[in-house]
């Protein structure tokens, strides 16, 4: 018999295995100063390429007035008990209805976590006797609600990421199996993949409603403030609002916050609300965090150069590293990979010259979120950032590139800069 804590104690996990040389530098790194284009590491300035927040708004100054004020008035404990029991308030409610009319849906329903947030819908949304079919590229929280799925007793089919040939395949595994066991059908994908870049392919998802009887969830985090005419996601992007029947977003990227939301028909909105253990059994969220939300979507939808900077800001960034000779994938969005090849020891050498030599910071991604020998740098745009910005980090990324080439970073062992 094996004693937990040493088990734990064996580090052995594929992110964890890095922990002694990489934690407090490459992974949990203090970025200190306001949040903003430029901040503080190690005690230098760095331009930051590491925040979602694409539309500025963490230090909007009627953010940070309304966000000081709702503290003020309410402080963070109020409203005391679950939103089921006392955590109700008319501010909650009037959010819902704001998220609910810009995503053009009959309802929607507060989350106090995005991730805790979806695995809960899906909990709630499908039943044993239902099937989920999934983009192999979803995001972690998406499959951590289809692991509980399964743990019931349910069944899931997965299709290459945005291959829609075998998506369709898979619904027809999936038909067989709920009729089978009289269940329905759930199709997950996400508006924009927060690490590629590229979109869910709605359109061809919806047209397969055509030939087959299923739902569609989407996970838009990162399209929710960026992507559509007026910011409301990906599926204002396709123009295809009303054929995404589960639209859900946080609030930690455009939004600059915490929490998140659920829309939909206003049936199931209900039906969620009495069924997502995840809200039923937790605090409501704190009133500050409600009432800076309302201004936050108030100046989203009022103050659209915000989204017009970010995406000039981004396409500057984007077309300048294509033209030098990078590889950006396929990305359709703000967020920009990257990719190199290479081993997670030249990336952490990659890192650290970045980050040491030319007062850049971005993130590094490693197996196993990329394939093995992959390497990728993820950069993050944001209304914030200047095209001064963008112009010193590829004249940096040229730099970057020819001790590429020519083998600088090549190394056995991963880089130790661990700051104990």
């Amino acid at each position: 018999m094996t004693d937990i804590f040493d088990r734990l104690k064996n580090v052995s996990g594929p992110l964890e295995q890095y922990r002694k040389k990489a934690e407090g530098y490459f992974m949990f790194p203090e970025l200190e100063g306001e949040i903003g284009p430029r901040m503080r590491f190690h005690g230098r300035e760095v331009i930051t390429w590491s925040l979602n927040n694409y539309l500025g708004l963490a230090n909007h100054p009627e953010v940070r007035e309304a966000d000081g004020q709702a503290a003020a008035d309410w402080g963070m404990a109020y409203p005391m008990g679950a939103r089921m029991m006392s955590g109700q308030t008319k501010y909650h409610k009037e959010l819902e209805e704001k998220l609910a009319g810009f995503e053009k849906k009959e309802a929607s329903y507060l989350l106090n976590y995005g991730y805790q947030g979806m695995v809960s819908i899906l909990d709630s949304l499908v039943s044993r006797n239902d099937v989920i079919v999934y983009d192999s590229e979803a995001h972690a929280c998406i499959m951590d609600g289809i692991f509980l799925h399964k743990a019931k007793g349910g069944k899931s089919f997965v299709f290459p990421h945005n291959d829609i040939e075998r998506c369709e395949k898979m619904l027809g595994f999936a038909t067989r199996k709920a009729e089978e066991n009289d269940g329905g059908i759930l199709v997950v994908t996400e508006g924009v993949f927060g690490m590629s870049g590229d979109l869910g392919d709605l359109p061809g998802i919806i047209k397969l409603k055509e030939k087959y009887n299923f739902r569609l969830l989407i996970d838009d985090a990162h399209g929710f403030g960026t992507m559509g005419e007026t910011g409301a996601g990906a599926s204002e992007h396709f123009g295809l609002m009303d054929a995404v029947d589960i639209y859900f977003a946080t609030f930690a990227k455009s939004m600059a916050g915490i929490g998140a939301f659920v829309a939909s028909e206003k049936a199931i909105i209900d039906s969620l609300k009495y069924n997502m253990r995840s809200q039923i059994f937790a605090k409501s969220l704190p009133m500050p965090m409600v009432i800076g939300a309302l201004k936050r979507l108030e100046i989203l939808q009022t103050q659209p150069q915000h989204k017009e900077n970010l995406w000039k800001v981004a396409k500057a960034l984007q077309e300048g590293l294509v033209a030098e000779g990078f590889d950006i994938g396929n990305t359709d969005s703000p967020v920009t990979p990257v990719y190199f090849n290479g081993t997670v020891a030249e990336g952490t050498n990659i890192v650290a010259d970045l980050r040491e030599n030319y007062n850049i910071f971005c993130s590094i991604v490693a197996y196993p979120v990329v394939p093995r020998d992959v390497l990728m740098l993820r950069l993050i745009p944001t209304a914030s950032h200047t095209l001064k910005e963008v112009k010193e980090t590829i004249e940096v990324f040229k730099k970057i590139k020819v001790n590429l080439e020519a083998g600088n970073y090549k190394s056995d062992e991963m880089r130790s800069m661990s700051i104990e």
